[in-house]
């Protein structure tokens, strides 16, 4: 195998940069290029102060450096390894990398780095998509779920269950190797709850992918209401900027906004919509039907009402008379009948500067009555986001974070997870008590179609195109 070589720190000028070389050579070549102690002999995990000179003009000094030094198998890629702490300089960086190369280096493909750790065992491919997720997260909860993939215990999860899988389809085919004789070497009713317990956790983990989707992309979080109710401000409140225009005029958004904003460790993605009301205007509909589509998708939804887009009896909120109004029952019917059954609601009524303490009092009351927890009161435009910020973060911890269970972020895993699903389904059926048994080798053919999934989710099953296309999505250098 060739020796490979890149700039593993981000692009551009910094305090450091730190050039990765790797391979049966990677001592020899740095040794080279090195004026200071002789890396080639040097222990692993040792770090040495020097400087860094071409061969062919070894008057003229590159940088100084310090390389760090790790033997196989106990380096990142199980090979070789040595790394170079150089000064930032793009120069720099350019120079030293076609130092390496004119060495005898080959300047590494995307992810080649990783992808030589997996090929030599030190992870698999779960652990290996980990390291990609955790270089990518932008939020504590990203993070910790990223660096629980890389440490393995997803991949500890699914050794447990193809384990049990294992047991399962052994013991089947222990009874076709005595088929002549009659003879039922396995428990059925062992087998039947060994089987729905795997069936039960695969199903769990496949379920989590939605918490886990909105974790490292941003949780979504629309916001929904009628025009003028303060659904822009609200957006601007909480990204502490003017994102959205903000108008007196109903109808100002007519399409859906998007940004992201971190609160307490949780990267959401809060999306403001246009307003919800009946009308003939064919662009404004189109920004609605978006509005219900967003509302659709996410997982909190902050329905944003305010004293002056409703009349409420008993309030001294003025008459609205308009038949574009979308009634307080019909909004919140549609809202139910749209959201996702994991999604939660929070009511806010906005402009509380335009309240009477009546006004609020039955305004919280109907909103309890109707929904059956209290709204929020703020004003969008004088009160800080702590409160609001606070009311979204509680809800997300009562509903998204489980540090007990292991949560699944990736899509690759998830389409793996639903397709053991099935075969799982059928074994568990088959193994029903019935009058006529189904044959033990069908059983275990779709025991083993379930290994066979669980199996490409850590590589332990896996092609040389499923392998380029993961490390493909890798940064050079890593």
């Amino acid at each position: 195998m060739d020796t490979i070589c890149a700039i593993s720190t981000p692009p551009g000028i910094g305090g450091i940069a730190v050039a990765r070389i790797s391979g049966p050579e990677a001592t020899d070549i740095a040794q080279r290029i090195w004026k200071g102690k002789n890396l080639s002999t040097a222990p692993s995990h040792t770090a040495h102060l020097g400087m860094i000179q071409d061969p062919h003009n070894p008057g003229e000094l590159l940088d100084q450096a310090v390389a760090t030094v790790f033997r196989a198998p106990a380096s990142f890629t199980g090979e070789d390894v040595v790394e170079l702490a150089i000064h930032g300089s793009i120069y720099i960086q350019n120079a030293l990398v076609n130092l390496l190369i004119r060495q005898g280096c080959r300047l590494a493909e995307a992810g080649e780095f990783t992808r030589r750790a997996f090929a030599s065992g030190k992870m698999d491919l779960a652990e290996a998509e980990g390291v990609a997720d955790l270089i990518a997260s932008t939020s504590r909860a990203a993070h910790r779920v990223a660096m629980s993939q890389m440490r393995g215990r997803f991949s500890n999860k699914l050794a447990v269950l193809r384990d049990q899988l294992t047991e399962l389809a052994a013991l089947l085919e222990l009874e076709l190797d005595f088929s002549e004789e009659d003879v039922e070497f396995a428990d059925r009713s062992h087998l039947l709850q060994l089987a729905v317990q795997t069936l039960d956790t695969v199903k769990r983990l496949a379920d989590s992918f939605s918490t886990g989707d909105a974790i490292k992309r941003g949780i979504p979080v629309a916001i929904i209401g009628r025009p003028n109710a303060g659904k822009s401000s609200i957006l601007n409140l909480l990204l502490g900027d003017n994102r959205a225009i903000v108008s007196d005029i109903p109808g100002t958004t007519r399409d859906t906004i998007e940004d992201i904003a971190t609160i307490q460790g949780y990267a959401y993605r809060f999306i403001d919509t246009a307003g919800l009301r009946h009308t003939d205007d064919t662009i404004e509909n189109l920004g609605i039907n978006r509005a219900w589509g967003k509302t659709a998708m996410a997982k909190i939804v902050l329905w944003v009402l305010s004293p002056d887009t409703f009349d409420i009896p008993g309030t001294s909120a003025p008459n609205d008379p308009d038949a574009s109004t979308l009634s307080l029952n019909e909004l919140y019917t549609k809202l139910r009948e749209t959201m996702s059954p994991d999604a939660h609601l929070l009511t806010i009524l906005n402009k509380s500067d335009l309240f009477t303490l009546h006004d609020f009092s039955t305004l919280s009351n109907r909103i309890l009555e109707l929904t059956g927890s209290p709204p929020l009161k703020i004003s969008a435009i004088h009160d800080t986001p702590d409160e609001l910020s606070s009311a979204i973060h509680r809800i997300t911890t009562a509903t998204l974070e489980d540090t007990s269970d292991i949560i699944v972020t990736n899509s690759r895993h998830y389409e793996a997870l639903h397709n053991a699903i099935s075969p799982l389904t059928r074994v568990i059926k088959a193994l029903q008590p019935t009058p006529y048994p189904i044959p033990s080798d069908l059983i275990a053919q779709d025991v083993r179609e379930s290994i066979h999934h669980l199996s490409t989710i850590t590589g332990s099953i896996t092609t040389p195109d499923l392998l380029s296309t993961i490390f493909s999505r890798f940064c050079v250098g890593k």
